[in-house]
């Protein structure tokens, strides 16, 4: 299929800002203004149209590595900045090994944190570091040492200032020249405004569209719900398992391979709007308040709002973001029935229950298939849910 890399790459920053937000206390949008100033800093410097798209995906997935610590954040407390860890630069750098970027470079990503001087991870200095790992290494440090909104007047000046004393230094001349001119226009700090920022990008980034299976599809789907699924210790694999389940019910109804691989691309996707959601929420142990319940029921909205974006990608969509509705029109966030719900719908939705009733939660532990399918077996009673999924589930799992 034709697949725009610029809608996907909208689906990863919004995947990684979130859970960096909520879980590092990073400030919101923080891959998408690394790449924002990558962008405007290589524009400056005379990159082409190619490798200017190369580097903007690539400072939007710099931080990919974290998300294996995401989950374990106790593994972490010690440090004063969530940025110290070196191996989220290498576990970043196995992360995209096949992206389908459009020119093949190694290790910018390994090397987002190294400086002209070699006083990074690796101690890779001068000319051996890579020309994009200096620039997102550039745009990493203006982000997370300087308020943007605060680009003017004397804040401007000060800021520039300090640059100024690290050019050549730790960052190379044309780099540090390149932002200061970039930063003296208002434009620097209204473009990054969080109401702004994603149409800046959006709007100025050439368009670029590969062709890739469904297949190929999987494994860069699979980034987004590690971190989906990351983001809590409680719903760790949850979006592995349920993709493990769909595609099982796939053989079993003998889909072809497409409708297989949607379905399980729709279960890796299907609880992205979840990252919206506090931890504090997702792992309360208790009953949630109407406030918080209101607020889970967000997660599948949003879910809908960021995968509508990519093209080719309308059946995937409804599959995932239908999970929570119900047949009787008692579910969220639409309230939609029987007659608006297909079949892969209704098979996610029961996927997602089973699942969860089978995982430990903060509230109790994993149930047995018995007592999970006389769960369902209640709802579909009750009009809830498919019974003739819920039969075939049992069949199927209860071996």
């Amino acid at each position: 299929m034709k697949f725009c890399l610029n809608h996907f790459l909208s689906a990863v920053s919004f995947a990684l800002d979130y859970a960096e937000n909520d879980v590092f206390g990073v400030p919101l949008n923080h891959g998408k203004r690394v790449a924002y100033i990558a962008w405007r800093v290589g524009q400056r410097i005379g990159l082409g149209d190619d490798d200017i798209f190369d580097l903007v995906s690539l400072a939007i997935l710099h931080d990919i590595g974290l998300s294996k610590y995401i989950g374990n954040k106790e593994r972490i407390a010690d440090f004063a900045n969530y940025e110290v860890i070196q191996g989220h630069c290498v576990i970043g750098e196995q992360s995209i090994k096949k992206y389908p970027f459009l020119k093949k470079e190694q290790n910018i990503i390994l090397y987002h944190h190294e400086c002209l001087d070699g006083s990074g991870f690796f101690h890779i200095s001068g000319n051996d570091l890579p020309l994009k790992a200096q620039i997102i290494s550039f745009a990493d440090y203006i982000d997370t040492h300087f308020q943007v909104n605060k680009f003017y007047g004397g804040y401007a000046e000060r800021a520039g200032n300090k640059i100024l004393s690290l050019r050549d230094r730790k960052y190379a001349a044309t780099l540090c020249d390149a932002f200061l001119d970039l930063s003296r226009q208002p434009c620097y700090r209204l473009d990054q405004q969080p109401e702004n920022i994603y149409t800046c990008l959006h709007r100025g980034l050439p368009e670029r569209t590969v062709n890739l299976s469904y297949e190929d599809l999987i494994w860069m789907t699979e980034i987004m719900s590690d971190i989906v699924d990351a983001k809590s210790r409680f719903t760790w694999r949850h979006s592995k398992g349920l993709a493990e389940k769909a595609g099982t019910m796939a053989a079993f109804y003998q889909y072809d391979s497409v409708q297989r691989t949607k379905l399980v691309l729709a279960a890796n996707l299907h609880d992205l709007g979840k990252l919206l959601i506090p931890n504090r929420i997702l792992e309360a142990n208790r009953a949630l308040t109407e406030d918080e319940f209101a607020l889970v029921q967000s997660h599948t909205y949003y879910t809908r709002q960021v995968l509508s974006q990519i093209d080719g990608f309308e059946d995937i969509t409804e599959w995932a973001a239908n999970h929570h509705e119900k047949l009787d029109g008692s579910g969220y966030p639409y309230g939609k029935t029987a007659a608006q719900l297909d079949f892969n719908s209704r098979l996610m939705g029961c996927l997602d229950i089973y699942q969860a009733l089978t995982e430990d939660r903060p509230y109790r532990a994993g149930m047995s298939h018995a007592k999970a399918i006389g769960i369902m077996r209640e709802m579909a009673d009750g009009g809830r849910i498919d019974a003739g999924i819920v039969h075939d589930v049992q069949d199927v799992f209860g071996g």
